[in-house]
């Protein structure tokens, strides 16, 4: 692993990345349940997906991001992070997704979420942030409205899966609403 935790909630922490994490993150972006509601682009080989990891920028304000580990072990589950971060607007873009497919439904999410968020607000002093889900991914429309975010916008139709299109909804968490 690539260090130590860098924040806490009550199930989970979050970390930095590293190259100790790459074979992990290409075996999610490769597992189609995983990626199932996430734009999965193309199949990448591994090296491929080494290069990509190492070609993105280290944590700042307009990009950060950290691996979702459960408090009890030190194993990668997830990530999450705020990107297109201004300072000028107190705005940010959220993604965020497990891939550890047998912690789902366990909190692990939420948990996440909260922690994230309350860096946003608390340390980075946002307004606001948005994120992107396919209308037909219900299980994270409820962690996501469990910390405050509301349906904001849709894209109709902007999102295809198993032969079948799906609106891609706009949700928002301002300060205010948001469910410590």
């Amino acid at each position: 692993m690539d260090g130590g935790a860098v924040l806490t909630g009550d199930l989970v922490r979050l970390r930095t990345l590293g190259p100790a994490d790459y074979a992990t993150r290409w075996r999610w972006d490769n597992d189609p349940e995983v990626m199932r509601w996430l734009d999965d682009g193309h199949p990448e080989p591994f090296a491929e997906a080494v290069a990509r990891f190492e070609r993105q920028d280290p944590n700042s304000y307009a990009n950060v991001s950290f691996g979702i580990e459960p408090r009890e072990e030190e194993r990668l589950i997830g990530f999450v992070r705020l990107r297109d971060a201004e300072p000028e607007t107190g705005n940010a873009e959220l993604d965020i997704y497990l891939g550890e497919r047998d912690v789902w439904g366990r909190g692990y999410a939420t948990d996440a979420m909260r922690v994230i968020c309350r860096y946003g607000f608390d340390k980075m002093r946002l307004h606001r942030i948005t994120l992107w889900v396919a209308a037909g991914n219900a299980a994270a429309r409820r962690v996501y409205e469990k910390v405050g975010f509301v349906e904001e916008g849709r894209a109709r139709e902007a999102f295809r899966r198993d032969g079948r299109w799906y609106d891609s909804i706009l949700m928002g968490l301002l300060e205010s609403d948001f469910i410590r």
